[in-house]
This record gives C-alpha cells, structure tokens and sequence, in this order.
C-alpha cells in the first residue's frame, strides 16, 4: 500500500508539571506522520475534529503511579477524548468515512488501535458533533453513572452538585430535576451561578468564592440536610457536605480539581460523619461502566432532541488553542464545556 506522507500539527506535553499547569509547559509542533494501515494490522486512521479538554488530564501530566489512569509521556502528544472521522482502517468494525469519539491524540491525525481507544462509532447525526466529547461522549455517560447507579436516587429527594455548571455537574442537576429532586449547585462566578438556576433548572445556586463558611451555606439551602451529593471538587466542600449530610445518603466520587494542583493534597477532617450517619462514599471510573452506553443513549437523545436536556459548551478554534483553554479550566474561565475544535468535518 502507497504510504501518504502528511504534515501533522500537534501538541506535545514538554516535561511533567508541578503546581498549576502553563500553557509553556505545552508545545505546538508540525511533525510528519505516514497515513497508512500495515499489511494485517487492525488499527484506524483518523482526522480528528473536536478535542476534550477535561480536569482529569491535569492528573495525567504527573508521574503518576497506582493510578487508574496512565501519565502523559513528555515529548509525545497529549492524548484525551475526542471526535475524528475514519480516513482508513484495518479494523471490519470500522469504514471510511465513520465517524467516531474516543482517545485520540491532541494532533490533527492520529493512529489508533480501536479498542486500545475505546472507540465509539458514532450513529445519530443529528445532534453537534462536539457533544460527543461531552454530553454524548465520556462526561455524559460518567454523569449518569455516577447519579442513577452510583447514587441510586429517588423522587423528593435533595441533590447538591459543585462544579455544577461544568461538563458533568450540568448534566447531573438536569437528571435530578427530571426525577423530581431538589438541587443546588455551586460554581465560581455570578455568570455561572444565574446560569445554573436561568438554563439548567436548579432550584437554588451559589458562588463558593463568596462563601467565608461553606458548612454555613449548606445549611442556609438544606436546612434538612443532603441526601445525594455529586462531587467534582474534593477539600474543603466535601469537608462541609459530610456535616451536612441526611442519614444513609450517598455520595459519588466523581472528581477533585481543587487538589489537583497542590503539591499536598488538603485533608478532610469529618469523616467520622459516615459512620454516625451511615453513609455511602464511593468513587467510580467511567470506563468501568462503558458497557451502559448504548442504554444510556436510549435515554438522553430523545430527551436532547425533544429539549429537555440543555447542554453549554465553550467552543475555541484551532488545535493551537488547545493549551490555553486546558489551563483555563483550573482557572474557572469556560463556561460551560470546553471543546477545541481541529477542523470541520
């Protein structure tokens, strides 16, 4: 087979990061890659066209170990979730011309094994492709996992979610509110907050910078306590959500970004809460729970479509950007999702 020689513009990790990440810590660089499938090989060609850009990645620039997660390799492209379409393939379960999500390289083409990627073929085009790193890609399913299986829910019941206007916490409110919960989200900003309450239905919203006393402002919206908490962020808020916890609830272990940057990661001081109040803290991983994806498609397509679910992205252009909007997720500057766009399809 004639090899196709291409220039393929990328993203590279320069050294593992301490600290919170900079944009210098990424480099932009054009390097060659040969567009070809070897002789009896199963693995797929790709364009990519959207990129991920997801707190967990921050992790990923370490050096980690015992993760459940594998560190970036400096001097190689960053790699995460995204949508490409299928320019050749030595897979059966794959044709020209497919469009896919799943992991692909933070580069303009990228060279994958299927399975190693957990690719997913992508069947209904009728809705933006960029959901598909979000609302019907990986932070979509972790949503519903993490609230209808982790958190077992029930009508009535009271939901907080913090980092709730992200990928995952927007999801989560709107899944509570469809069950008949009372929610309240916290976020970063006045924008954020009006957001959460104005387009996602949340009952009640607040800014967690403006709180001197986070075990004060729970009890100032749960005056009976939480029976579900989502969380995203770890530290101090989990700290005050376990004083303010109802009997037996539940909470998912979904994410921690406010430790992702420290050198020491903040202690939490109340957990003495789970057994006088009998409850159940669990962490899962997403990938653990793939299998539920086509159920979970079933679900929330028709209620996209038919406009019960609402879902924000912050959509930047161009592969070059990437870095820029990575880091300025751990500054709180997107609203909403945060998708790269690499090229149209």
């Amino acid at each position: 087979m004639a090899e196709e020689m291409m220039n393929n513009k990328q993203i590279i990790l320069k050294h593992y990061v301490e600290g919170y990440p900079k944009e210098s810590d990424m480099e932009f660089k054009n390097n060659n890659i040969k567009l070809n499938v070897p002789e009896g090989s199963n693995v797929v060609v790709l364009m990519n066209l959207y990129l991920s850009c997801d707190p967990y990645m921050r992790s990923r620039m370490k050096n980690l170990e015992d993760s459940y997660v594998e560190s970036f390799t400096p001097s190689y492209p960053i790699t995460g979730c995204g949508v490409a379409k299928v320019l050749k393939s030595g897979d059966s379960n794959f044709q020209e011309g497919d469009l896919v999500w799943g992991m692909i390289g933070w580069e303009e083409y990228s060279i994958v094994t299927p399975t190693q990627s957990f690719l997913f073929k992508i069947h209904d085009k009728n809705v933006p492709l960029s959901y598909y790193t979000g609302i019907l890609g990986m932070p979509g399913i972790t949503a519903y996992v993490g609230f209808y299986e982790v958190c077992s829910p029930k009508k009535g019941e009271t939901v907080f979610v913090s980092a709730a206007s992200g990928a995952v916490g927007q999801l989560v409110g709107q899944f509570a509110k469809m069950l008949g919960c009372y929610v309240v989200g916290s976020a970063g900003t006045k924008q954020k907050v009006d957001m959460l309450k104005s387009k996602f239905g949340f009952d009640e919203a607040f800014n967690y910078k403006e709180e001197q006393d986070l075990d004060a402002a729970l009890k100032r919206y749960f005056s009976d306590g939480i029976d579900i908490y989502f969380d995203n962020v770890g530290g101090k808020m989990l700290d005050a959500v376990l004083l303010n916890m109802k009997l037996h609830g539940r909470i998912a272990m979904c994410g921690m970004i406010s430790q992702y940057n420290l050198k020491k990661t903040e202690g939490v001081h109340n957990l003495l809460c789970l057994i006088a109040k009998r409850i159940c803290m669990k962490g899962f991983i997403v990938s653990d729970h793939f299998h539920l994806y086509p159920k979970y498609l079933e679900m929330i397509i028709p209620q996209i479509k038919g406009g019960n679910v609402v879902y924000v992205e912050d959509v930047v252009e161009g592969l070059e950007n990437a870095p820029k909007a990575l880091v300025g997720l751990f500054y709180g500057r997107n609203v909403g999702k945060q998708v790269v766009m690499v090229s149209r399809e």
